[in-house]
């Protein structure tokens, strides 16, 4: 049986890759890109670096600086209305997940019309959108190199996922440089989010030779790298390697879809405006220690991929030593749990059978090595508490 692999057309990686964009937009033939970005953007003065950079190669380009962390409907239709209204040829998103889903999303919806709830999953969106330069800013969502984006209809709480080539970025610059003034909580939010990608990849139903080979590179990166990037975000070699490291979970899990986590995650950051990395880490521990059972060895490689158990470790020893780390890192990142965040715990009980009905519907527990009942999906949750 084959597997299909999709990638972005062109990766460039390493220090000053964002600075390529302009050549690349030339070798493309696009001459007219618009910029979707955010304000922080703006005001580290990365967007007018790569302003100048695509001026240089005189490639004039505007801005549409409004998206918003976990992007909504109501977000992006400004961004739509550009395009429209625009003669744009091109998308340069920069920026971290948030910007660059909020571009995947623009170049469909700008090109086709309709609303994001007609490209929701089950249906696969395989026509090309407007070409899509990505540029992250953060070591975490992978989304530069994925056929995903998750867009929050706002009137139902919900993340609609949005699957199929036509969201895949057509470059992709990877230039951990632009990750060095990450403060802290959100290098810690994304680093853990990458991780998650990297492990759902690997134990997913859906995971391949291909897939396992970069999920296996990626924990490799991560894992001895997340706290020194954590507490030290000046130290460019771990940076370098987060960088990376996030890149290979995203064409990971791109390539063999996420699991449990992520479904759980998706009503928790809808509902209670918790960003996707910090609720992927508040439940990357509990989901891990309820599925182990249904694939240890696939866990117990991820232990040793991320050097918390050796080669000699049996696979039950190595699982024990993978649970320790989960909670250890959680500590030591500060990560809060859904009460400590400031849920309101009525509201959190309250919504368990919605958000249990929500994750599951989200098709993402159907590749988990153990595939939870809506029931033990809430117990789940009332766990994490």
């Amino acid at each position: 049986m084959s597997t299909q692999i999709i990638l972005p057309r062109i990766l460039q990686v390493g220090e000053g890759a964002s600075q390529e964009a302009g050549n690349i937009l030339n070798s493309l033939g696009c001459k007219r890109p618009l910029i979707v970005t955010d304000k922080m953007m703006v005001e580290l003065g990365y967007v007018g670096r790569l302003q100048a950079s695509l001026e240089a190669a005189s490639i004039p380009a505007d801005i549409f600086d409004n998206t918003v962390p976990e992007p909504t409907v109501s977000s992006i239709q400004e961004g739509v209305d550009k395009v429209r209204d625009g003669n744009y040829d091109s998308i340069v998103a920069i920026g971290g997940g948030s910007p660059i889903d909020s571009a995947k999303a623009i170049a469909i919806l700008g090109k086709y019309g309709g609303v994001m709830r007609d490209y929701k999953f089950p249906r696969v969106v395989n026509e090309p959108g407007l070409p899509i330069i990505a540029i992250p800013t953060t070591a975490g969502t992978g989304s530069e190199c994925t056929k995903v984006t998750i867009i929050t209809d706002e009137t139902t709480d919900e993340k609609m996922l949005c699957v199929g080539i036509g969201f895949m970025p057509t470059a992709a610059l990877v230039d951990y440089e632009l990750t060095l003034s990450l403060p802290p909580r959100t290098t810690a939010d994304t680093g853990i989010d990458a991780l998650t990608h990297a492990m759902e990849a690997y134990v997913s139903k859906k995971a391949s030779l291909y897939s396992d080979s970069q999920a296996i590179a990626a924990m490799k990166l991560l894992a001895p790298n997340l706290r020194t990037a954590f507490h030290n975000g000046s130290d460019r070699k771990a940076r370098e390697k987060m960088m990376l490291g996030a890149t290979l979970a995203g064409i990971a899990f791109s390539n063999a879809s996420v699991a449990l986590v992520h479904g759980m995650s998706r009503p928790i950051g809808a509902f209670y405006h918790v960003p996707h990395g910090l609720s992927n880490a508040m439940l990357l521990p509990t989901v891990t220690e309820y599925s182990i059972p249904a694939a240890p060895e696939r866990y117990a490689d991820c232990a040793r991929a991320m050097g918390v158990a050796g080669a000699e470790d049996s696979d039950d020893l190595a699982n024990r030593k993978l649970m320790d780390e989960l909670y250890a890192i959680n500590q030591e990142l500060q990560v809060p749990t859904p009460a400590e965040f400031g849920i309101d715990p009525e509201h959190f009980f309250n919504n368990l059978g919605l958000m249990a009905e929500q994750a599951l519907a989200s098709g993402s527990p159907g590749n988990n090595p153990r595939v939870p009942s809506a029931d033990e999906i809430i117990q789940i949750y009332s766990k994490l508490w």
